[in-house]
């Protein structure tokens, strides 16, 4: 994984929790064009991605339920990354319960698609 590796838990803090909570979203609907068979490889790096930002969340922020929720998530995500097969259904149901951690992003819950 390249992508978002020179990224520092300082840098990531400087956005705030809404901000943060889009980019992983953004890294989601990434991932959302490689749910088939053929793009497995693809799909597992966009999880990676979206699982180091994650872990960035969770370190920079304070709040205990937070990151315990975030931490739930992530796990679903990583469920997702070991499958054989792309799971498009359990995708969308968690990039939608993602977006609805915080009210700036879960305004693009209207704009997703089923």
């Amino acid at each position: 994984m390249t992508q978002h590796a020179e990224l520092t838990a300082e840098r990531w803090s400087r956005f705030d929790l809404g901000q943060q909570i889009l980019q992983i979203g953004v890294e989601m609907q990434r991932a959302s064009a490689s749910l088939r068979p053929d793009r497995l490889e693809s799909l597992r790096n966009s999880y990676e991605r979206t699982m180091r930002l994650v872990d960035l969340t969770v370190e920079v922020n304070p709040v205990r339920n937070l990151r315990r929720e975030l931490l739930r998530w992530r796990d679903v995500i990583a469920e997702l990354y070991l499958k054989d097969e792309p799971d498009p259904e359990i995708h969308r149901i968690a990039l939608r319960c993602l977006l609805w951690l915080h009210p700036l992003s879960a305004e693009q819950v209207q704009y997703l698609t089923e």
